[in-house]
C-alpha cells in the first residue's frame, strides 16, 4: 500500500475548535463521499492533543510547534491512485478536495508527501 500524508495547520482565521469541527465533520464526511471517485481504501484523522506531554518530546528534539493534525489516506498501490486520477470524476475531487482544504488550513504551512510503511515492531 502507499500513504497520502498530509500535516496541517489550521487557517489562521480559524480557532483550534472551529478548526477541528470544520475537519471533521465538513471535511470528513466530503473525502468519504470521494473515497470510490479516488480508489481510496481507508482515511485517518489525527488531531494534535494539546497536551503536556508535547514539550516531553520536543524538548529534547528541538522540533518546531506541532502540527494542528495529520491525514492519512491510503491505496493498494501506486497505480491505483494514478487510475483514479486519471479519470474526469477522480480529477474533480482531487480539485474539490484540494478548494475545500484552502476554506480551514493554511497551505503554505502545510506539509504533504507520499510514503510506504515498514513496520518495524
Amino acid at each position: 500500500m502507499i500513504k497520502f500524508v498530509y500535516c496541517v495547520r489550521r487557517h489562521p482565521s480559524l480557532s483550534s475548535e472551529d478548526f477541528r469541527k470544520y475537519w471533521l465533520e465538513k471535511h470528513g464526511p466530503l473525502v468519504k463521499s470521494f473515497a470510490q471517485a479516488l480508489n481510496a481504501k481507508r482515511y485517518v484523522q489525527s488531531h494534535t492533543l494539546d497536551t503536556p506531554l508535547n514539550g516531553y518530546a520536543q524538548g529534547p528534539r528541538g522540533t518546531i510547534e506541532p502540527y494542528d493534525g495529520i491525514t492519512e489516506l491510503w491505496w493498494d498501490s501506486a497505480a491505483d491512485l494514478a487510475s483514479a486520477l486519471s479519470t474526469p470524476e477522480g480529477q474533480a475531487a482531487n480539485t474539490t478536495l484540494a478548494a475545500d482544504e484552502a476554506r480551514f488550513c493554511d497551505l503554505p504551512r502545510c506539509s504533504v508527501f507520499f510514503t510506504e510503511e515498514h513496520a518495524i515492531f
